[in-house]
């Protein structure tokens, strides 16, 4: 189907007011769950074809998060979508003030080929659970998992309420000139612009989840140990292709020779002494990425790692060190299994770096030091992130997640997903059987008086 006759579909269907029902939401979400469930082999061949994604890691990164955001959906929907009653001002006594949340109408997801599954399908649960009907543009690059979910989503559902549209730039930009109710993008910064300009043509309100490079805080009082086992799965999870992982370390000078050790001990235990021969390691989604990522390593700065394969797109974990802030590695965000490591003793100064980048998606430091944690907090402007572990925060449905600045606006995930697709409609209901004198003429000096009693 064309992009105008998607749109148009979907409209006429919205305006049934079926998907109005919470009922119907619910059965959808459990369908959509059972659908899932029952094709999972395929799933996981599809993703495998890919880019060599295990089956273990497809299930713990991708598919239970999108089990677990149903699973929620299912039990706090009609809590979420009940009115919330709110206190009323004295001036608008005697009455009532609630907010409704209304779903928008019909939506498009844009969905990231690194997490295929996970990043395309999750927001496409909260634009149901808010009684939206939605459009879903998987990413191309992953072409296997893209016509996987083309194929259980088109051959199970009603396509006003569910339609996958497959195809690459020109299909995204048909797509984008379309006017929808609102626009759900993941991906690239870049990107992002192109589809927040579109976007502005017809007024359409967007969340924008980007990336950026997150940087990563160790210090010495913590437990180096375990700093680095958490670095190096965050790191090196999905063969670096993660938008939160930590893109790159500081690490205090007092403990830089120790910690490069443990984190290579660390890459060992995790990763095996032979990655390649590994069907857990992931493989660089194509060619162009890889050599992109090849270009970022310099020989004369690798700790540890470093090996390469062009055929399979391997690269494997890699450690960089004596790195400094005007590095090729640090201009932008690697996305990739490629780990720099800076040294600083003075926070204050490497603070000031930090902030002098746009706003990373994430923030990780291992410390246990509350006054450093303050510090932090206070002075640094992220998405979100983790004291002492990486990555976990955003398994947390009860936490927001979403970036700040050039790493996105918005944020999904849980109730804030919900929130993401649903407009909060203010109502005022008013009583007949009292109007206050002071709303109108004559404005009398006493009048004036009673006012501004009231309000100061």
């Amino acid at each position: 189907m064309k992009a105008l006759e998607i749109v148009k579909h979907q409209r006429d269907f919205f305006n049934s007011h079926k998907t109005k029902s919470i009922q119907y939401r619910k059965e959808q979400l459990k369908r959509f769950k059972q659908i899932l469930k029952d094709n999972e082999q395929e799933l996981y061949v599809a993703i495998q074809k890919d880019f060599g994604k295990s089956v273990y890691e497809t299930y713990e990164t991708e598919l239970s998060i999108i089990y677990h955001e149903i699973n929620l959906a299912l039990k706090k929907v009609k809590c979420w979508s009940k009115p919330k009653r709110v206190r009323t001002n004295l001036a608008n006594l005697p009455g009532t003030s609630c907010i409704y949340s209304d779903p928008y109408g019909t939506t498009l997801v844009i969905g990231a080929w690194n997490y295929p599954y996970q990043l395309t399908l999750v927001p496409v649960v909260s634009a149901i659970a808010a009684g939206n009907t939605v459009v879903v543009k998987p990413s191309e690059l992953a072409a296997n998992t893209s016509a996987i979910m083309a194929k259980l989503i088109n051959d199970n559902f009603d396509h006003g309420l569910m339609y996958v549209k497959e195809g690459g730039i020109p299909e995204t930009t048909d797509l984008l000139e379309q006017k929808f109710d609102k626009i759900f993008f993941t991906g690239s910064t870049k990107v992002g612009k192109i589809v927040y300009q579109a976007a502005a043509k017809h007024l359409t309100p967007v969340t924008l989840e980007l990336g950026g490079k997150s940087p990563t805080f160790i210090f010495p009082d913590t437990n180096l140990k375990m700093a680095a086992k958490r670095i190096v799965w965050g790191k090196f999870l999905n063969g670096g292709q993660t938008c939160v992982a930590p893109d790159y370390l500081l690490v205090h000078k007092d403990i830089q020779e120790r910690f490069l050790k443990e984190l290579k001990n660390q890459v060992l235990k995790i990763q095996g002494e032979n990655p390649k021969g590994s069907d857990a390691y992931v493989r660089i989604i194509n060619k162009a990425n890889f050599h992109r990522l090849i270009a970022l390593i310099d020989k004369d700065k690798i700790y540890y790692g470093g090996e390469t394969d062009e055929d399979s797109l391997f690269i494997g974990p890699t450690i960089l060190h004596s790195i400094n802030v005007d590095d090729k590695v640090m201009e932008d965000e690697i996305f990739g299994p490629i780990l720099p490591v800076i040294t600083f003793d003075n926070l204050d100064e490497v603070i000031s770096k930090v902030n002098s980048r746009p706003k990373p998606l994430s923030l990780y430091a291992f410390t246990a030091n509350k006054k450093i944690k303050r510090k932090i907090l206070n002075e640094i402007s992220f998405g979100g992130g983790c004291f002492n572990d990486t990555i976990m925060h955003l398994t947390n449905s009860n936490l927001p997640f979403g970036g700040v600045g050039n790493s996105g606006t918005g944020n999904y995930h849980g109730k804030a997903g919900f929130d993401a697709f649903s407009h909060q409609k203010s109502v005022l209901s008013k009583a007949m059987w009292f109007e206050p004198f002071l709303k109108y003429r004559p404005y009398t000096k006493l009048n004036m008086k009673i006012i501004r009693w009231i309000i100061e």
